[in-house]
């Protein structure tokens, strides 16, 4: 190529340059490889604008969010359609059509995040970014602008009795209650959403409700109260433990009469109570709060955050300052406030802070622990086992990427390993850290993945997976279906059983390995390299776990004989990633049985009450067990702390 003049350069030379740069210059105008497609089918340059109607996508917090952004001119948006996107119902999916309706109508993707919805926000202004640069749109032009708030500036002043930060399961029963014994309630909620985490979950558990007792179980609450203290090294409040156990079962009859009805089941001796079917919860708990709060001259006012609690010279809570969606702030007086705002699991620096765990949020990702951080500051005592999580499921990082490529039982095929005893586990070093029985229990198979890094590594065999493609999970031995939440499978229970062959097994493990959600190797040296295992640790930890499953003896974890897979005696091997869901963190304020939040000397700060996952530190050592026991006293202690607040309230 010539780039300066020289003596040898001769004319014609000159005009061969010439023409070669011109026809570059014509070939690049066909495109480079970045190119978008218009709605007429051309194809465009990415630095030249051209009008028409571009897909762009991003990954949301729940998957794929696929747009189609029509331009007629390069810094201006005409239309945006939502292609696909499977973000959270009444909340991810409100997310983006605000979002979409604020590019529209401001002309900018500069734009704050929908409270409580902020990935699946940023995900629909990456996706509409993308369309934008396909097209070749002035991006800088487009991120120029902001939007503003028309209630910028103002400040409105509102007063009431009792106010509740927070509108899940136990915000709302507080309000509720304390409506009912006569207080005037006003209730904020951050999202657009009623019912926070309880719109998720599955069941709760009301210990001895009369349905229970109805079905002839029942629980010796002595014993309970007793072995619940032990197994918790007897650092909880005994009385807070008594209470929830003793008055839960009336919570359940308290739901029913307040047209929120629960569904028994007898769950191996638990008392667990079914919540309504997803899609009616909210539009439930929505009527509890109209027929009691806003009856009783209340308000409801969603899309407000809680800023910071008001306090008076003394010390004691007066009130909460918050900001509606358009920006107005609000000065809220009351004589009690209850935090109810969910906790910090959405916080990863702090989970990790706190607890060491870097698994999965499972839960909300808007409960991020301003509502701890308002209480600290205000005078409440970080409790001394603060750090504690509910540890309830184990993931496979695969499912996701899979479910693009094959039908949802397919796709779970990684997952369901990861739920079953009959195959080695290993932490990120390679050595094998627990008897994979624990895998039958959620919250052990939790605890003991969380407590040995950030992910484990389940490993099969080509003769393993022969098996199951062969004879589904009875080829391996499985003692019972993987006890995934009933929200895994919901959509292919009917192929759901031991007995069904796994068809596609190797194509679905083989594509897991591709999309990065797991490792293979021919041999078990290789595996460990791919996997970043240590190979020694590795090939240790494999040919002791090779030799238990020959002997029918596990010497170093006590595997039984039947749980012993064989592993065969040649590659492939497979590492499946899998990773450990927090549906939420437990505790971060100190609570008496009144519910009032206590300070460093353990005295009530005056005005303040604390319910749900924000209280129910009390309830456990270091982290949650239990099945049901979240949602359970989620409601319970929101009956309960709602009344204390009101009788506080009204000098009762």
């Amino acid at each position: 190529m010539f780039i300066r003049n020289s003596k040898g350069f001769r004319p014609v030379l000159a005009l061969g340059l010439c023409l070669i740069l011109l026809i570059g210059l014509l070939a690049g105008c066909q495109g480079n490889g970045n190119e978008g497609n218009s709605e007429d089918g051309s194809n465009q340059q990415e630095t030249g604008f051209k009008a028409g109607t571009y897909t762009g996508e991003a990954e949301g917090k729940e998957g794929t969010i696929k747009v189609e952004v029509t331009m007629d001119q390069a810094d201006q948006i005409k239309d945006i359609q939502i292609v696909s996107q499977s973000e959270t119902a009444g909340l991810g999916d409100s997310a983006i059509e605000q979002i979409k309706e604020q590019i529209l109508t401001h002309q900018t993707l500069t734009i704050d995040a929908i409270s409580g919805a902020s990935e699946t926000s940023n995900a629909m202004l990456a996706a509409v970014e993308a369309a934008v640069k396909q097209a070749g749109g002035d991006l800088a032009a487009l991120k120029a602008g902001t939007v503003a708030k028309a209630g910028e500036g103002k400040v409105e002043q509102l007063e009431a009795d009792v106010v509740v930060v927070g509108a899940g399961a136990s915000g709302v029963s507080a309000a509720v209650s304390a409506a009912d014994k006569g207080a005037k309630v006003i209730i904020i909620e951050k999202t657009a959403v009623i019912g926070g985490a309880s719109n998720l979950s599955w069941a709760g558990k009301f210990y001895n409700s009369s349905v229970a007792l109805e079905n002839g179980v029942k629980v010796a609450v002595e014993t309970e109260i007793a072995d619940w203290i032990v197994n918790n090294h007897w650092r909880v409040d005994a009385a807070a433990i008594r209470q929830y156990v003793t008055k839960s079962g009336e919570t359940y009859d308290w739901l029913n009469e307040k047209g929120y009805n629960t569904t028994f089941i007898n769950f191996g001796g638990e008392q667990l109570h079914m919540l309504p079917a997803y899609e009616t919860r909210e539009t439930l708990l929505r009527a509890m709060l109209a027929e009691s709060v806003e009856q009783h001259g209340g308000q409801v006012l969603t899309e407000t955050t809680a800023k910071k609690l008001m306090t008076g010279t003394d010390g004691a809570v007066t009130g909460v300052v918050a900001e509606k969606k358009d920006g107005t702030t609000l000065e809220i007086s009351a004589k009690s406030v209850v935090m109810a705002t969910g906790g910090y699991a959405g916080n990863k620096e702090m989970v990790k802070e706190s607890f060491g765990f870097e698994g999965i949020n499972g839960g909300l990702g808007q409960n991020i622990g301003e509502g701890l951080q308002m209480s600290w500051e205000a005078g409440a005592k970080v409790p001394d086992n603060f750090g504690g999580q509910m540890l309830h499921q184990t993931l496979a990082r695969a499912t996701g990427n899979l479910k693009k490529e094959f039908t949802s039982y397919e796709a779970s095929y990684p997952l369901m390993t990861a739920y079953l005893p009959n195959f080695m586990n290993v932490g990120p070093s390679g050595a094998r850290f627990r008897d994979e029985a624990s895998t039958l229990e959620a919250v052990a198979a939790a605890n003991t993945s969380a407590f040995n890094g950030a992910y484990h590594l389940v490993i099969v065999s080509k003769s393993q997976l022969d098996a199951l493609a062969a004879k589904g999970m009875t080829g391996v031995n499985a003692p019972k279906l993987p006890g995934m939440p009933p929200e895994f499978y919901s959509d292919f229970a009917d192929q759901f059983t031991l007995e069904n062959p796994w068809t596609n097994a190797e194509q679905v493990f083989d594509a897991m390995v591709a999309n990065g959600d797991g490792f293979k190797g021919n041999t078990i040296e290789e595996l460990a390299t791919n996997a970043g295992m240590d190979v020694e640790v590795f090939k240790d930890a494999f040919n002791s776990y090779v030799e238990a499953t020959k002997s029918g003896v596990d010497s170093e974890f006590g595997k039984a004989k039947e749980y012993l897979e064989p592993m065969g005696d040649e590659g492939p091997y497979y590492a499946v990633v899998a990773e450990i869901n927090n549906l939420g963190s437990v505790g971060g304020l100190l609570v008496n049985t009144k519910f009032q939040v206590l300070n460093d000397s353990r005295v009530p700060v005056k005005g303040l009450y604390a319910v749900g996952l924000e209280s129910e530190g009390v309830l456990f050592n270091d982290t949650y067990v239990g099945n049901g026991v979240g949602l359970g006293y989620a409601f319970t202690s929101g009956r309960l702390g709602g009344e204390s607040a009101a009788a506080g309230a009204l000098n009762q």
